[in-house]
């Protein structure tokens, strides 16, 4: 771990590391309960994401998963027990306003990159998680399922609308209301939430080089990119998305800041161009 960096404290269900410049890796680890979520693990990783954002001099986070198992979604034993003592009415008050989501990944908001390493099989809540990575590599082993409806419950953690958005209605409701298990495949071809598949050897390599080429563009540019996407799927007038992105904070930073210069000095140059970590917002 490079000396410049101190991630607050963590559980050992989670794993950090900066396998390359600008660059954070998450692994996700309780390989024996196949990677399922736990409520130390959702603090742990809100923690270090937080931490994350915060962290100037690191532009994307790559998630994975420790073992043969991506993540296997909410541990149901230890919901079963808590759903026994807890309201219902509560818990549903809960999900609403926990704007992070399932394992505080998977409705987060955060301007930088997220790349999904899909060493294995994604169910539940682990498919939830990688439905709102902006680029996903999967194993060509890996299975994608959204079980919940078998269960009695609901992909309520912001799954089903992304996955509408995504693949549409249609395609989103035969993977919804079957719950039958997505192939990596799938996912890629009729799907569309899955950008490459390749062979599981190569999962964490695929993704670190997706990592590398982003960081090789302006950080301002990028995050000012990604607030544009986010906005496009909140608005439903694309009118409304350019005027947000224009006066958001990203937007404003990437015009007023260093980087845009360096870029447009680089090019008349005709070198590559050296670009500074971002402000603070």
């Amino acid at each position: 771990m490079p000396a410049q960096y101190t991630p607050p404290a963590h559980s050992d269900e989670i794993r950090v590391s900066f396998p390359q410049e600008h660059t954070m890796l998450l692994v996700i680890n309780r390989p024996k309960a196949l990677n399922a979520v736990s409520h130390t693990m959702t603090s742990s990783i809100n923690d270090v994401l937080n931490w994350f954002n915060d962290e100037p001099s690191l532009w994307v986070v790559v998630i994975t998963g420790q073992g043969r198992t991506f993540c296997a979604g909410a541990d149901l034993v230890a919901w079963r027990q808590q759903t026994l003592v807890a309201r219902h009415a509560e818990e549903l008050e809960r999900i609403a306003d926990d704007h992070n989501g399932f394992a505080s990944l998977s409705r987060r908001t955060m301007v930088k990159p997220i790349i999904a390493a899909v060493n294995g099989s994604a169910y539940g809540g682990g498919t939830e998680i990688v439905l709102n990575c902006d680029i996903v590599v999967a194993s060509e082993e890996a299975v994608f399922l959204l079980p919940e409806v078998k269960h009695g419950v609901v992909a309520i953690q912001g799954g089903i609308p992304r996955l509408g958005k995504v693949a549409g209605h249609q395609r989103a409701s035969e993977m919804l209301f079957t719950a039958r298990p997505i192939s990596a495949h799938e996912a890629y071809t009729h799907f569309g939430f899955v950008n490459k598949v390749v062979p599981k050897s190569q999962v964490l390599a695929t993704a670190l080089d997706f990592a590398r080429q982003i960081n090789l563009n302006s950080p301002d540019a990028i995050q000012s990119t990604k607030r544009a996407l986010l906005l496009t799927r909140q608005k439903a007038d694309v009118e409304d998305a350019v005027a947000a992105h224009v006066y958001s904070p990203e937007g404003k930073r990437s015009y007023l800041g260093d980087n845009m210069k360096e870029g447009l000095n680089a090019f008349v140059e005709r070198r590559k161009p050296v670009w500074k970590n971002p402000a603070k917002l």
